[in-house]
This record gives structure tokens, sequence and C-alpha cells, in this order.
């Protein structure tokens, strides 16, 4: 008889989310390290894909990739932070 195989099954386990933001930062935030921050607040991996900052804003597009509820929850940490952001498609 052959053996059977066995199959990790994670009840908890969510499938991986990825997604891109643009975010604003006004002045006050230009020198706090807040992608930083996120990385050590949320389980999530960060990935700078794009960004300009100047005296007067910072703009960065941020890529979070991670479970779906973490990614979900470092979102909405950032736009409690950051004065704008947007989702790209």
């Amino acid at each position: 008889m052959p053996a059977k195989k066995k199959t990790r099954k994670n009840a908890s386990a969510t499938p991986p989310a990825r997604t891109r933001l643009w975010l604003m930062y006004p002045p006050k935030f230009i020198t706090t390290p807040v992608i930083w921050e996120l990385s050590r607040k949320f389980p999530v991996v960060t990935n700078v894909r794009q960004a300009s900052v100047t005296d007067e804003i910072g703009i960065v597009c941020l890529e979070l990739s991670g479970p779906g509820p973490q990614v979900s929850a470092a979102i909405a940490w950032l736009e409690h932070k950051a004065s704008k952001s947007s989702r790209s498609k």
C-alpha cells in the first residue's frame, strides 16, 4: 500500500496581497523615517518604487506585500500618518 502524502493545511493563513500606493508627506514628516516605522510595526515587505523629496513635500510610490489583513492595517496606518495616499492600479 503506497504511503499517503501529507499536506499541510494552515487554516489561519491568508493569501498574500500586493499593492502600490502613492504617498504625499507634508514638510513635518519629510525627515521622519515613516517607511522604516511601518516595517517595524507590520510584517509586510516594503519596496520603494519611486520617490521625490524636496523641502516642501515628499512623494513616494511604495509597494507593500504580505498577508492581506496586515497589508490593510499597514495602509490604514500610513493614511493616518501621511497627509494623503492613493492606491495605484
